[in-house]
């Protein structure tokens, strides 16, 4: 029953925040931007819960047994990502004084390739959003509400209806701060379940022979054909910065919440700079139940992403299990409730223009289009629950996660040439990339045995950009 009290606190936070955040403001301009007007430290420290989702907190302490410390060699790469985002997009964001980032789309290339930029990140963003989402809802299940017999659909339905209640009024002003209150949950709860680990150790077990077992090797040098090769992994780390923060309307939309360019600028390098130690106490959480398993002969779980979860439920005390849920609950809500606003601005500004219309029709508008995403959400999550085939969940994440590629094409061919394409070719090209990658990647492994790891994200985008090379020959700006 104190899982209930935890939850139902917790969510009482959520609302005190949204009451004091909200009271002056429900226009369009705070829900899209905030009114240009959040400190740049609280949109900094939100933003590593934005990141890190509910299947991050039970992954990467997974990835060790297999992949060891290897996943720091793409976090590396996440720092390179950020000083290209910090210095590259957002002085062009703020230049344009854009409410969705692609709009630039439509100033540089046209309406049709606009309205293909918006719709790959709609798409992309719902459907990865809930399917993260109903990992961590499935994870709840196990651990809380199965005991009590409450349907997955009834916890979906009310979890994404607290997201809406807590959101609805002021958007992305009271997200900032939620998502702020929501990191400080999830780092405090991934250290104390750290330490609540370390003191199953056995004493004779230093934290120098954690750093000298194999468990923390990081880097892969000597075999390319890996997918943990370090430079595979680092350049990817670098591009998916790059799309998946500054290419993407969710985690952009915190930062041109900031007054100035320079704020801006700054909570991404601390950001991006606090991202690293965050994964570190992930991958040590994992390094720690696993040498906890092997000194106590503890059979573990087939799947990796369940190790956490077992350990909690069995082993650890009873305030890491609240820690744990905690945790998962914070990065759920603080990576759903911010896609739900992402999703509604995009819809909002790039398809019904909503800045045009007068105040009151636009401001009606929104509020009607955020309520049709987050049932939509709602639906997608209780059919992925239907569904109970992780397998084509996997499949259908995996197809998402090739739209972010031809936003990668179009913003790079846009910055660094003068060419313009045919608007009306864009579409297609964007279309065509993502099956043109999948068509490569299963011929390199099914025929060379070659295994694509996160660059195929690059090869998507360089696809893009010659897509629309050939479409803009003998038309220049």
């Amino acid at each position: 029953m104190y899982y209930f009290v935890v939850i139902i606190f917790y969510l009482f936070l959520l609302f005190v925040v949204d009451y004091f955040v909200s009271r002056k403001g429900g226009d369009n301009v705070t829900f899209f931007s905030g009114n240009h007007n959040s400190p740049w430290y609280l949109v900094a420290f939100g933003m590593i819960g934005a990141s890190i989702s509910g299947i991050s907190v039970v992954s990467v302490p997974g990835m060790v047994g297999a992949g060891h410390w290897t996943y720091l060699q793409t976090c590396l790469g996440f720092i390179l990502g950020y000083l290209i985002v910090a210095f590259v997009l957002l002085p062009l964001y703020y230049k344009l004084n854009l409410t969705s980032i692609y709009e630039y789309l439509n100033i540089r290339f046209g309406s049709k390739s606009y309205h293909i930029g918006s719709a790959f990140f709609v798409v992309a963003k719902i459907v990865s959003s809930a399917t993260k989402l109903y990992v961590v809802i499935i994870a709840l299940e196990m651990f809380i509400f199965s005991k009590y017999n409450v349907p997955f659909a009834v916890v979906t339905l009310v979890i994404v209806f607290v997201m809406w209640l807590y959101t609805r009024r002021s958007g992305i002003k009271t997200i900032v701060w939620t998502d702020s209150l929501q990191t400080l949950f999830l780092v405090a709860a991934l250290v104390f379940m750290c330490v609540d680990a370390w003191k199953m150790l056995p004493n004779n077990i230093s934290l120098s022979d954690l750093w000298n077992s194999e468990l923390t090797d990081i880097f892969v040098w000597n075999d390319f054909a890996s997918p943990r090769n370090f430079w595979k992994q680092f350049i990817s780390g670098a591009f998916i910065v790059v799309v998946m923060t500054g290419l993407d309307q969710d985690m952009m939309q915190k930062n041109i919440t900031c007054k100035t360019l320079k704020q801006s600028r700054t909570n991404m390098l601390v950001y991006g700079s606090a991202f690293l130690p965050i994964n570190i106490i992930l991958l040590l959480l994992g390094t720690i139940l696993l040498f906890v398993a092997q000194s106590n002969s503890i059979s573990l779980p087939e799947a990796p992403d369940n190790i956490l979860p077992f350990f909690v439920s069995n082993y650890m005390s009873p305030i890491a299990s609240v820690c744990f849920l905690l945790g998962i609950i914070a990065a759920s809500f603080s990576s759903a409730d911010s896609a739900l606003t992402s999703i509604t601005t995009t819809i909002a500004v790039d398809f019904f223009n909503v800045k045009s219309l007068e105040q009151s029709k636009a401001v009606r508008l929104r509020k009607n289009i955020h309520v049709i995403v987050s049932v939509f959400f709602a639906i997608l999550v209780i059919a992925f629950g239907y569904t109970q085939n992780n397998s084509i969940i996997d499949t259908i994440y995996t197809i998402v996660g090739y739209a972010y590629g031809p936003l990668l094409g179009l913003f790079a061919f846009g910055l660094f040439t003068k060419r313009k394409p045919k608007d009306a070719l864009v579409p297609y090209i964007a279309v065509a990339s993502p099956i043109f990658c999948l068509i490569i990647s299963w011929s390199l492994s099914r025929f060379c045995g070659y295994v694509f790891g996160y660059e195929l994200l690059l090869l998507n985008g360089i696809l893009t950009f010659v897509g629309l090379f050939f479409a803009s020959l003998n038309k220049r700006d």
